[in-house]
């Protein structure tokens, strides 16, 4: 085998590695409208008056603002963020850190993976909001 062969792997890591690290192309601000829908997801979860559960510990609604807040910024700035379903995909969804599942627990109901709570959110308002009502 030459000494080009098996640098070859080394190349391609290296070729890989390079395209991971580059900046991505920047893209547009979501509309203004998507980030009010993204707030208003937030609040909802908020003023629910159901507990937030993420990496093992329940939080109140409050708690679970600032932490979905937080993450919401942080893929903001990345221009990561161009819908609400991303937002509950991306911020709702699992815990960045430990890739646990979150879950929103309410007084009377069995506790429900975060993302069904949402997206079922998410839905209502748009269902409220919808301008053929």
């Amino acid at each position: 085998m030459s000494v080009g062969t098996r640098a070859r792997p080394a190349i391609a890591a290296t070729l890989c590695a390079w395209m991971w690290l580059a900046p991505a192309p920047a893209v547009a601000a979501p509309p203004a409208a998507t980030l009010h829908e993204m707030d208003q997801l937030i609040e909802a979860l908020g003023h629910s008056g159901c507990e937030f559960q993420r990496n093992g510990r329940w939080y109140d609604g409050e708690r679970a603002m600032k932490h979905l807040r937080r993450k919401q910024g942080w893929l903001l700035k990345r221009d990561l963020l161009q819908s609400s379903e991303q937002f509950i995909e991306r911020a709702g969804t699992e815990s960045s850190m430990s890739g646990r599942a979150y879950e929103v627990r309410c007084p009377g109901e069995d506790v429900v993976p975060s993302a069904t709570w949402l997206n079922e959110a998410l839905r209502q308002l748009r269902a409220r909001t919808s301008p053929s009502r």
